[in-house]
């Protein structure tokens, strides 16, 4: 009686696991899909004729030297960051961002090892590069640009070493993007459904200076560059 019990209990126990094991399987692909789609919209209505894979990671985060955004044209989205993403806006944003990056690793010489290496070596000037691109490719998919502030105004910190080394500060980001769309896509500015996103509020409330530099060059006419925080 007590071996058909332990015999019983290692079953179930069996069965718990694999019904766990499964459930991990059917969200792992059920986030890979989720990825794939938006990443391949966005492919499709840019014509991006370029091979990029997405691939959904589980695991942990790990910074390392090797980008393989424009080393092997391969975007990671890794498990922690879908606590940042809300809808399909800003889930477009990561990815149409990652895209501008990989794009530009096709380009140039030495099929693009010069471009890789320019991306790797002024990440400051590609960083904003990415950012208009993925404003250009997320209307061209249909999505609202916006999602990218959102998106920026919550995953990134404001560095306090940001003006000086590798990155651009978020808020000097968040303000070149919402010039960006003001000048080529106003529609969303004019017909905003995040105008009530918390994260949005939050963007206005830390941009009022960035914001009032760009009014004062609407209203002069200057055709400069603002120097943003």
């Amino acid at each position: 009686m007590k071996r058909f019990i332990l015999i019983l209990a290692l079953l179930l126990t069996g069965s718990m696991v694999l019904a766990v094991d499964d459930a991990a399987l059917l969200k792992e692909k059920s986030c890979q899909q989720y990825i794939n789609e938006i990443g391949t919209t966005i492919l499709n209505a840019n014509k991006i004729d370029k091979h990029i894979v997405f691939t959904y990671n589980k695991d942990e985060y790990k910074k390392t030297m090797n980008d393989p955004a424009i080393t092997k044209r391969q975007i990671i989205f890794y498990n922690e960051y879908f606590k940042y993403i809300d809808n399909d806006d800003e889930m477009a944003a990561f990815l149409a961002h990652q895209i501008s990056r990989a794009v530009k690793s096709f380009s140039g010489e030495w099929g693009g090892f010069v471009s890789s290496a320019q991306i790797k070596f002024a990440p400051k000037k590609y960083e904003i590069f990415a950012d208009k691109r993925a404003v250009d490719y997320m209307v061209n998919a249909g999505y609202n640009p916006i999602g990218l502030i959102t998106l920026l105004n919550k995953i990134y910190p404001q560095n306090v070493l940001d003006k000086l080394i590798f990155h651009n500060p978020p808020t000097r980001r968040m303000a070149i993007v919402y010039e960006y769309i003001y000048n080529n896509y106003p529609y969303y500015l004019a017909n905003n459904p995040y105008i009530n996103n918390i994260n949005y509020q939050n963007f206005l409330l830390n941009s009022v200076e960035n914001r009032a530099k760009l009014k004062e060059k609407i209203q002069t006419g200057s055709t400069k560059r603002i120097k943003y925080d």
